[in-house]
């Protein structure tokens, strides 16, 4: 489809909705439309993270809507529209633009999500649901055709997310059998232990991580919250600007963590 198209907001919303299955997964805020924009859509802008930088970007670039993996209100975020918060959200009503957030419906995906966008590009195949999150598999794991060592699969995860990956446990362990959760995942690194995995990628590691990674012979990759959550919202916005032939654009707001 040519680029130049327009969609309603609302059936974008419906439409997304419908394609991440955004009610099986019970999430940590509101998965959809946040904030209501523009009531059409020709030009969105796709990020990882809520923010006033990527809200004022968004608006230079005369953007209609935003969809982002972390959106701006979660459990235990305080209601009151002041301060920091009252600010990005005036930049939404400033430029007229709607705010899409999808978060564990986004890691999930089978085609767009986080997890299998990543688990393909770094070569893996047999792809089956992994990482329970009440009830639901929120990751993806694989194998490798051949296995390779530990800090191969980390030189690899730092090409994909384009910094270098922190590599926890044994550096030279052949590893075929991975699982893949983005994000901050460290409580699912047991059950990729439990379930006999070689490999397990994230994006973040807490302190107690080293040692189980040691002991279990388990390698356990850390290769950054934000960017292991880069590949999912650009890949739905490519499937997006093919299916309505309108312009999507992701602005990275780079963050090292």
């Amino acid at each position: 489809m040519m680029l130049g198209g327009e969609v309603a907001t609302a059936e974008l919303v419906r439409y997304i909705d419908e394609y991440l299955e955004s009610p099986a997964v019970s999430d940590y805020g509101p998965n959809g439309l946040q904030v209501a924009g523009a009531e059409t859509v020709r030009t969105l802008v796709t990020g990882v993270s809520s923010c006033r930088e990527l809200f004022e970007r968004a608006r230079e670039r005369g953007a209609d809507a935003l969809l982002v993996h972390h959106g701006l209100f979660w459990r235990g975020t305080p209601y009151p529209l002041v301060g920091l918060q009252y600010h990005r959200v005036a930049e939404l009503i400033r430029g007229n633009m709607a705010l899409l957030a999808y978060h564990l419906p986004l890691d999930r995906h089978e085609h767009v999500g986080n997890n299998a966008v990543a688990a393909r590009a770094l070569g893996l195949h047999g792809l089956t649901p992994f990482a329970l999150h009440e009830g639901v598999a929120i990751g993806w794991q694989g194998r490798l055709f051949e296995a390779i060592p530990a800090r191969e699969l980390a030189t690899r995860c730092g090409v994909l997310y384009e910094q270098p990956a922190l590599l926890l446990g044994p550096e030279d362990r052949p590893v075929q059998r991975v699982g893949i959760v983005s994000g901050g995942a460290q409580q699912e690194f047991l059950q990729a232990i439990a379930e006999g995995l070689d490999a397990f990628i994230t994006g973040e590691a807490s302190e107690w991580v080293t040692n189980l990674a040691r002991e279990s012979g388990v390698a356990y990759i850390a290769a950054g919250h934000y960017a292991t959550e880069r590949v999912g919202v650009r890949a739905l916005g490519a499937h997006l600007a093919e299916r309505y032939g309108i312009t999507v654009e992701f602005i990275d707001v780079p963050n090292p963590v």
